[in-house]
């Protein structure tokens, strides 16, 4: 017990010597050395604690934390099932490239393949989803020495960061470290302060560093000519939040030196005031025509616009796709080179004059159709009367204080975003989790995030929110400063949208929409959490205010008409290409 205790210690303040500043941790016993650690180097202000019941719950919490933060932070589960839990995150963790480190504890391989309790082969559940897997000594924690420990740790951190290597190429993402732990687990407490002061005062040399300093191969760098007609379309952003600063100076570079419009997701992570930003491209692709082929620069994996992909698709111009060291293929539509050293590398590769270069008077067409569009929305979106989804998005863009980040639930949310909220939209810090666009976990997710970055606004379906109100444990009232919208429809408004021949509404919201009897309102303040509801557009800022002055967690349920909306979302569509242009 006292040798498990000490190999945890070691292990917990070796991530902490190469980052690691949180962990969230779920109950077990087999897991209890991990998680005495974890208590006595949190009470030594050596580490941020949270805890949490659930383990599905707890892993999207740490990715939120991650996301926010920009290194890795660890969840800690015990055995079994609990190891299963986690997979949905580490699948969105692996798919948005960021740094989750899922440390399981387990039985030694004495109670492996003979029927133990709560002993399955978790050592596998993982694994095709994660960066790397490391086991512990198969007998057991406290077989190990520190050394050994420490290298676990390090090259775990290490995996989890990424690379930036021209050779063996690696994007940030999950990791699993799974670690036999045989009994007695549970230290007596008369040791745990004397181990504490031990590791502490113990300055071991960390065996590798976070991420190694190379030089990027240049050699067959696609080429694109900034003198020639293009465009840049960025998709979301999936990177490390330390490394934004950098890309956005290459893209507004790129766009200076080539003149080329950029087309841009609202999780892309740009400035709204880049050279040729246009804020409603997704209304007017029809209309977005050059009389030569155009170049095609694009950044990460591609927005939430099928229209995009089929305009993508008739161009006939030269396509690449940078990624920042994702070198798994990112293009379904399969027309781009792809190159993954990252855009500021990228951009270093290519000859590039640092002269300005002004809109060709094709895009100046463009963006004059663009500034037509927002003034025209400004008209159909208007403050008052019932609330219609694109209204809400258009008005929420506008009225939220202007730092407040936005976590949007990766379905109807983030799609009514990008084509309705227009300038204000493109001017706000936006999150969603698209890497494999999951609805699980999304209110734990926005808690994560909100821990991390302080106030934050979260746009939500209904069923998204119930399939993961578990997130509610973590909003207490000195919980994360984290406003819940939740847009009722009653089920799953994206199907609405869909192509979906009906022979009759119950039949389709039995197969498709799936309307639940739970009352959100009343299930938050279950959990302590203060609701209220939104009548109408009117009544939008008021409620603003008052939820943005609570000291924690909050829910405004605004209900709308998922097939008027979408019905409405077709005729703003079919409106907005007889749009004249602005001035």
């Amino acid at each position: 017990a006292r040798d498990n205790l000490h190999a945890s210690l070691t292990l917990l303040k070796g991530l902490i010597e190469l980052g690691l500043r949180r962990l969230v941790l779920c109950p077990g016993s087999r897991s209890g050395s991990l998680a005495t650690a974890a208590g006595l180097l949190a009470s030594s202000g050596q580490l941020q604690l949270n805890t949490a019941i659930d383990e599905r719950s707890a892993a999207f919490l740490a990715l939120g934390l991650a996301t926010a933060g920009g290194t890795g932070v660890a969840v800690v589960t015990t055995s079994g099932t609990a190891v299963a839990n986690l997979l949905p995150a580490v699948i969105e963790a692996d798919r948005s490239c960021q740094p989750l480190l899922v440390i399981t504890a387990d039985r030694p391989i004495r109670l492996k393949a003979c029927g133990a309790n709560q002993t399955v082969n978790q050592e596998h559940f993982l694994r095709p989803a994660c960066r790397w897997f490391g086991d512990g000594a198969p007998e057991g924690l406290h077989a190990m020495a520190s050394p050994a420990v420490l290298e676990l740790a390090a090259l775990a951190w290490s995996q989890a960061h990424g690379s930036n290597q021209a050779v063996d190429q690696a994007a940030a993402g999950p990791v699993h470290l799974n670690l036999p732990v045989e009994e007695p687990i549970h230290a007596a407490l008369a040791e745990h302060q004397p181990l504490l002061d031990a590791v502490l005062a113990h300055d071991e040399a960390l065996l590798f560093p976070l991420r190694p300093s190379t030089t990027q191969s240049h050699r067959d760098v696609p080429r694109l000519d900034p003198s020639r007609p293009g465009v840049v379309i960025a998709g979301p952003w999936r990177g490390l939040s330390q490394d934004l600063s950098v890309y956005q100076q290459a893209v507004r570079a790129w766009l200076v030196c080539s003149g080329w419009p950029l087309l841009a997701d609202p999780l892309a992570a740009l400035p709204v005031d880049l050279p040729g930003r246009l804020h409603h491209w997704d209304l007017q692709l029809e209309q977005l025509t050059s009389p030569e082929p155009l170049q095609v620069l694009r950044l990460g994996p591609l927005p939430a616009s099928r229209r995009l992909e089929v305009w993508l698709q008739r161009n006939a111009g030269d396509q690449v796709l940078i990624t920042e060291g994702e070198p798994r293929y990112l293009d379904p539509l399969g027309l781009a080179k792809q190159w993954s050293g990252g855009l500021a590398a990228w951009c270093s590769a290519q000859p590039l004059d640092q002269a300005s270069r002004p809109l060709s008077a094709d895009h100046s067409a463009w963006l004059r159709r663009d500034q037509g569009l927002g003034l025209w929305l400004e008209k159909q979106l208007v403050p008052e009367g019932p609330v219609s989804e694109p209204a809400l998005a258009f008005q929420l863009a506008d009225r939220l204080p202007p730092a407040l980040p936005v976590m949007l639930a990766a379905s109807s949310p983030v799609r009514d975003w990008l084509t309705w909220s227009g300038r204000a939209g493109s001017n706000r810090r936006c999150f969603s989790f698209r890497g494999a666009s999951g609805i699980d976990g999304t209110l734990s997710l926005a808690m994560g995030l909100a821990l991390e970055t302080g106030p934050m606004l979260l746009i939500t379906g209904d069923l998204a929110l119930l399939h993961d109100s578990n997130g509610w444990l973590h909003g207490q009232s000195d919980g994360p400063p984290l406003v819940v919208l939740l847009i009722d429809n009653g089920g799953g408004g994206i199907f609405q949208q869909l192509p979906i021949e009906q022979d009759s509404p119950q039949r389709f919201d039995a197969l498709f929409a799936m309307p639940q009897r739970v009352n959100p309102i009343a299930l938050a303040a279950a959990h302590g959490v203060p609701g209220r509801s939104i009548a109408a557009i009117d009544d939008l800022p008021e409620a603003l205010s008052w939820a943005l002055a609570q000291q924690g967690p909050v829910l405004l349920r605004v209900c709308t008409d998922r097939h008027a909306d979408a019905a409405f979302r077709r005729k703003l569509r079919l409106a907005a290409q007889n749009v004249e242009p602005g001035v």
